[in-house]
């Protein structure tokens, strides 16, 4: 038999997004239900940010200690035991899933459902065939999954991704990792630096998704030390192998083929949006099944529905869905009386050795900009750390009003941090140079691309 349960908000995603959204229009006095399908745990906890981040940090302790000789320390041989660092992995991501399921018990039992959403109407609901919802308005928190291949099906069962990588028991001999953005770049120098061979192949002849050709060339050099980096080569092929997989793959030179342990397929997380029946709010949608998301109010067409977080893509990390959701949340409470806040400068970081960071307008060779650049291989704090490496360039309007930057470099989610504020308070170069900078730091690197762009501003 079918209840049925009327709220103002229905939230759908128990993400760090609809997390938000739920806190929000409660705390503008609606009535909110949180439907859940699981897994629960939030994607950045449970196979996001956190346990890749615990993967590289035992990669940079191992690295670390490989290299210890430079300040004429001796640490003996380094031996990784995967099995260890597995172990840990997964017991600090536990702990990180258990906290943010402490934070959902907060919320009311009478308002959460555990089930999945479709659209029986504008803003009706069927969960499952247990129960209907009749909302005033509804938020879309729905997340992201990893995709995989077509190339890919016929080994399905030996390839990993994102969801199933901190699951396996060890690490692998050998490893090809397919997709050279941010999750893709991170997991394969991390496994490289714990011993594993890998491979990493992307069609796309820059790494992270950088745009600016100087800084990208950087990167690949940088990063290319590690692992066996393999740009503009797409994979046509692959068949299982003994207990492995055998990929082949066309490159410049022609095809190649290798056969690896396992197999990580990093090319992407699209929305979770199937199985929402979007047609059913009555919403134009494009080829993808997307319907049209304002980027500032987060409202989808000129209807009461919202969308935050990953389900949007528009900016699939953590500190964005946060905000969206606490958007969407609010709208969702007060539609149609709605507001449409300025977005954050764009802020992008891989965690990789030396870190990128891509903020605010991304580089573009047709706009008269005003470009300043730094170099880390021989600036003084990076010497001092044993990580001289890197590269920064900043971008300006020609007035010197700061408007975005690439950079890799030691600590650049820091250096990125400062100039993304920059950014957001319309700083110019001069007004950025006249803000204290210590000696000696990182951040001090900056001084001479400001410097320059200063020089030239009119």
């Amino acid at each position: 038999m079918t209840r049925t349960l009327s709220c103002d908000v229905a939230v759908i995603g128990a993400g760090t997004a609809g997390i938000a959204a739920r806190a929000a229009a409660a705390a503008e006095g609606a009535r909110t239900l949180l439907i859940e399908r699981g897994p629960g745990g939030t994607t950045c906890a449970r196979v996001g940010c956190m346990p890749s981040k615990l993967l590289i940090a035992a990669a940079r302790a191992a690295h670390d200690a490989r290299g210890a000789g430079l300040f004429g320390i001796e640490a003996g041989p380094v031996r990784v035991d995967g099995r260890a660092v597995l172990r840990r992995l997964r017991a600090e991501r536990d702990h990180f899933v258990a906290a943010v399921f402490e934070s959902l018990e907060e919320v009311p039992e009478e308002e959460r459902i555990r089930g999945t959403a479709r659209f029986a109407g504008p803003t009706t609901l069927r969960i499952d065939a247990h129960t209907e919802v009749a909302a005033r308005a509804v938020v879309i928190a729905t997340g992201s999954s990893p995709s995989l291949p077509p190339v890919l099906e016929a080994v399905a069962e030996r390839v990993l991704t994102t969801d199933t990588l901190f699951e396996i028991e060890d690490l692998p001999a050998s490893l090809a990792v397919l997709g050279a953005g941010p999750v893709g770049l991170e997991l394969a120098q991390a496994m490289a630096r714990l011993g594993v061979a890998v491979t990493l192949l992307d069609p796309a002849e820059r790494v992270a998704g950088l745009r600016d050709p100087a800084i990208a060339a950087c990167a690949a050099d940088l990063i290319g030390r590690d692992v066996d980096l393999r740009l503009g080569c797409e994979v046509a092929g692959a068949e299982p192998d003994g207990e492995g997989v055998r990929l082949r793959w066309r490159a410049t030179a022609g095809e190649e083929t290798a056969t690896f342990a396992r197999v990580l397929a990093a090319a992407g997380r699209p929305p979770n949006l199937a199985g929402l029946d979007l047609a059913g709010t009555g919403l134009p949608l494009d080829g993808h099944g997307m319907p049209e998301v304002d980027p500032r109010s987060l409202q989808c067409g000129d209807a009461p529905i919202f969308m935050a977080g990953d389900a949007n893509h528009l900016r699939p990390v953590l500190h964005e869905a946060s905000r969206q959701g606490g958007i969407a949340g609010r709208n969702a409470a007060r539609w149609p009386a709605i507001a449409a806040p300025e977005r954050w400068p764009a802020l992008a970081l891989v965690f990789s050795d030396p870190e990128i960071a891509a903020i605010g307008r991304p580089f573009d060779a047709e706009q008269d900009w005003l470009i300043g650049e730094a170099s880390f291989a021989d600036q003084g704090r990076a010497r001092v750390m044993g990580r001289a490496a890197g590269r920064a360039r900043i971008y300006a309007e020609r007035d010197g009003r700061l408007i975005g930057a690439e950079m890799i470099g030691p600590d650049a989610e820091h250096l990125g941090r400062f100039l993304t504020i920059a950014v957001q308070e319309r700083w110019t170069a001069r007004h950025a140079l006249d803000r204290p900078f210590y000696h000696p730091t990182l951040v001090e690197g900056l001084t001479g691309a400001l410097d320059a762009i200063a020089r030239r501003a009119g």
